[in-house]
């Protein structure tokens, strides 16, 4: 059966779904979600590959570019919806509406699958040459949606379709030349070439290509990528109290568990995100609790403080380190927050939010600068606080900087029973990956984890049910890798890709413009069944 003037389907009850603007929208929804099945959990990272497929044959077969934007809108708001399900229970309505918001990204893109993989109006298929301009042009603009949606006002780069490769060894080693984003590039690239080998057979051919050129083109990346070398190893310990009530009971089992740690010869301690609750300068106290920690155990702790500050304004999550003799000055505030859980934006437009969910009643206030803390006389360590370790180059930022470990502070206690978790976790193998510098995610609840300088797991994993202190023999590496080397130059060519693509349709369009040929006068005016003379 025809469709919309394409040979899509030969069911009539599925040509109806199609034709159905309503109904079609769901099944927009429906596709934009599949992706997410390859994030953690389940973590099937191989559906990453095939998982845009069933979108893209939707907004292929839409009857105009405009409804093909809406279907791209709508496969957006599915995508954002299911990877951020879990914050429902705490956001509640207000999460169909940040998912409908960012799903709008994903407009032209649906408009631009349309311009490229449409059948001609012939019906004999997809031209060649636009199928290779969509191998390019395709995963650029998916790109450019993933920088926009990157900006922390409109919630960060959280579930970038790359960072599902996150154990896949030979992606993180692309992921050290081309951080996440050659991974995504690379990833819808394959999506593409998928959608054309099942409904472009004409076009068989360029696809094929594409997908050999894009194997060679890993390949050679991943053969000339320079691997970390191992240059020494760090003992370091993870606490990790798991659910606890109350911050004064939070801290004595933090307390209790680090008392375990004497004698096993550690080098550092990190305890989670939000692990102490009181400003230390105010609570002389803790801060004497936490040195003499610091003496038994013959290490520096590393805690976080989440509380109103004593030498200044407002509440700030901060990094703190503590020595035998207390406090060692050492001391970063957090940057990055985190939507409505940290600070909601434009709070006179959207301060209602706290009506509806568990948005911050207060807004946090935000460091200014990242902070490279040394450790005895030869450990420099980064630290990150949690949503920051979804950003790529905070990360590259202190790899840059000359750091041997970087170390992050997270709690994802109120997602306990979510992927989120697992998926926050995932996220340093990337990170790791990325700078060639071992990653330590620390949190309060689970899930905590460790990954060498190749993103590749270090020892156990801590899950959302754990209570312990762990230690770590963390290998540290040298070197500068090509990402941290020159950036974010995924990003960079895909921008001008999609400036070219402007540059060509536009002068497109004015070549049509003035080929047209010019409208015809009106017609001669007769008299008597004549044309008419000049004068009469």
């Amino acid at each position: 059966m025809k469709v919309s003037g394409h040979w899509l389907i030969s069911s009539p009850r599925a040509a109806r779904w199609l034709t159905s603007p309503r109904r079609r929208s769901v099944l927009a929804v429906g596709a934009g979600a599949l992706p997410v099945l390859a994030f953690p959990a389940p973590a099937l990272w191989w559906w990453a590959y095939v998982a845009l497929v069933p979108w893209m044959l939707l907004m292929r077969s839409s009857p105009t570019g405009r409804r093909a934007a809406v279907d791209g809108w709508c496969g957006g708001f599915g995508f954002m919806l299911a990877m951020h399900h879990w914050l429902l229970p705490d956001l509640h309505v207000f999460t169909l509406v940040l998912a409908a918001l960012l799903g709008a990204l994903w407009a032209p893109w649906g408009w631009l699958v349309r311009r490229f993989l449409a059948p001609g109006e012939s019906g004999r298929g997809t031209a060649r040459g636009r199928v290779g301009g969509a191998l390019l042009v395709l995963p650029s603009a998916w790109l450019a949606v993933e920088l926009v949606r990157s900006w922390q006002g409109l919630g960060g780069p959280w579930g970038m379709l790359g960072s599902s490769q996150w154990q896949v060894g030979p992606a993180l080693r692309l992921a050290s030349v081309g951080g996440v984003w050659l991974l995504s590039f690379l990833v819808v690239a394959v999506n593409v070439a998928a959608t054309v080998l099942v409904a472009v057979p004409g076009s068989r051919a360029p696809a094929v290509a594409g997908l050999v050129a894009t194997a060679a083109t890993a390949s050679a990346a991943w053969v000339w990528a320079p691997r970390p070398e191992v240059e020494g190893r760090a003992r370091i310990a993870v606490v990790q109290p798991g659910v606890v009530e109350g911050v004064e009971r939070r801290f004595d089992v933090e307390e209790r568990l680090t008392r375990q740690l004497v004698g096993q010869d550690v080098d550092l301690i990190v305890w989670g995100e939000s692990s102490v609750g009181y400003d230390l300068a105010e609570h002389p106290e803790l801060a004497a609790r936490l040195a003499e920690l610091s003496r038994a155990t013959g290490a520096g702790i590393l805690v976080n403080v989440d509380a109103r500050r004593s030498d200044r304004p407002g509440i700030y999550k901060s990094s703190i380190l503590v020595g035998p003799d207390g406090p060692t000055g050492d001391r970063y505030d957090k940057m990055r927050l985190v939507p409505f859980g940290e600070y909601i934006p434009a709070r006179s437009l959207l301060g209602w939010a706290t009506s509806v969910g568990k948005a911050a009643g207060e807004d946090r206030r935000r460091g200014t600068e990242q902070v490279v803390m040394r450790i005895g006389p030869g450990l420099r360590i980064g630290p990150l606080i949690c949503f920051e370790t979804a950003f790529p180059d905070m990360s590259r930022r202190l790899a840059d900087d000359g750091v041997d470990l970087l170390v992050a502070q997270s709690s994802t206690s109120s997602f306990q029973d979510s992927g989120a978790p697992a998926q926050h976790a995932s996220l340093a193998a990337l990170r790791a990956a990325e700078t060639g510098r071992s990653f330590v995610h620390a949190t309060l609840t689970g899930d905590s984890a460790v990954y060498d300088a190749s993103g590749r797991r270090v020892g156990s994993w801590l899950g959302t049910r754990a209570s312990t202190a762990a230690v770590y023999d963390v290998p540290l590496a040298d070197g500068i890798t090509p990402y941290v080397r020159y950036g974010d130059w995924p990003v960079h060519g895909a921008l001008l890709v999609l400036v070219a693509l402007g540059l060509t349709e536009g002068a497109r369009t004015i070549r049509l413009r003035r080929g047209a040929p010019a409208p015809l006068g009106p017609p001669a005016r007769t008299v008597h069944g004549s044309p008419a003379r000049p004068g009469r």
